[in-house]
């Protein structure tokens, strides 16, 4: 198959429960304008029982913007799908890897890898009420259910059902003793394993998840996969994502850093008088001068308790000028 230019790949930033929030989201945008955001994932009870819409507000920059849902009764994740497209999603992805044991108890995430034709019939009663994508992001399969046969199963079971895209973390999932932290990292990483599946199945879109730090990496991996899908990396320093989108997308692409976080900043001071929580609005910002003189005290203002808890909005401008005064 002849290889697309990097320029069609997907740059996209992994859903991260605590982590994604639309505050998150729109910082990361700044960073990389062609980057697919993604919501933290949300349970499709908490939509439809809980009636927690709220879960469901976003920026408008930050398009294109996936909702991810986590779920496993077909006639809720329709529901919530055409909820989501409804308000202007541009992408529904299935949670098909999370190995959380409260996820677990609800039978959905990683777990449904054991159930492809289970999975196959909510990504079909999804993908019914919209022509928009609906997607699954997976993992390579669970502890002493990990073969290729297995998740070459599960994936062509699942795309028969309306599914063209999956994002597959390179890992298999451990349900039974390791934490989620542990799952991300303890399963060593076979991405081999999902370039197999790219040429298994050359007509789906295959998204390499997992173990992408630095730009090096991503591009070893984009010679071959549709596109990378940035975890952590992309909050302990988000400059990784203007990497990325600089050598994809747009090589000219060299924004100015403290033009971006001014502009974060702004946003901050409009989203905190509209009742966001300040220490919400200054995680994205931690880890955004790293490597940078003056980053210590940067990270110790905008960290400071007893400030955020008198909403002290100065921090961002006291931050700031500790690393950029150095700078000039």
């Amino acid at each position: 198959m002849k290889p697309r230019p990097k320029a069609d790949k997907l740059l996209c930033v992994a859903p991260m429960m605590a982590w994604t929030d639309r505050h998150c989201r729109f910082f990361h945008r700044l960073f990389a304008p062609s980057a697919r955001l993604f919501t933290e994932m949300v349970s499709t009870h908490t939509l439809v029982h809980g009636r927690k819409w709220q879960h469901l507000d976003y920026n408008p920059e930050e398009h294109p913007v996936t909702l991810q849902l986590g779920g496993n009764d077909p006639a809720e994740l329709a529901f919530c799908t055409k909820e989501a497209f409804a308000r202007g999603f541009d992408e529904v992805n299935l949670n098909i890897g999370c190995p959380s044991d409260r996820v677990q108890n609800g039978t959905f995430g990683a777990c449904l890898m054991k159930e492809p034709e289970r999975v196959a019939r909510c990504v079909a009663a999804m993908s019914a009420v919209s022509n928009k994508p609906v997607t699954v992001k997976c993992r390579l399969g669970l502890n002493g259910a990990d073969s290729d046969e297995r998740l070459h199963h599960f994936i062509n079971c699942v795309s028969q059902s309306g599914c063209s895209r999956f994002y597959v973390h390179a890992r298999i999932a451990v349900l039974e003793g390791l934490s989620p932290a542990q799952n991300r990292n303890i399963p060593p990483l076979q991405p081999e394993r999902v370039a197999k599946l790219k040429i298994a199945f050359p007509h789906l879109e295959i998204i390499l998840n997992g173990g992408i730090k630095d730009l090096e990496s991503a591009n070893q991996h984009i010679q071959w996969a549709d596109g990378v899908m940035i975890g952590r990396a992309a909050y302990h320093d988000p400059s990784l994502l203007t990497e990325c989108h600089r050598n994809f997308v747009e090589p000219k692409f060299y924004p100015d850093k403290f033009t971006l976080l001014a502009t974060y900043v702004d946003y901050a001071h409009k989203a905190y008088a509209s009742g966001a929580r300040l220490q919400k609005l200054i995680k994205p910002l931690l880890g955004a001068c790293k490597g940078m003189p003056g980053a210590a005290n940067y990270r110790r203002i905008l960290s400071d308790p007893a400030r955020l808890r008198a909403g002290d909005l100065s921090v961002f401008a006291d931050a700031l000028g500790h690393v950029f005064e150095q700078a000039a």
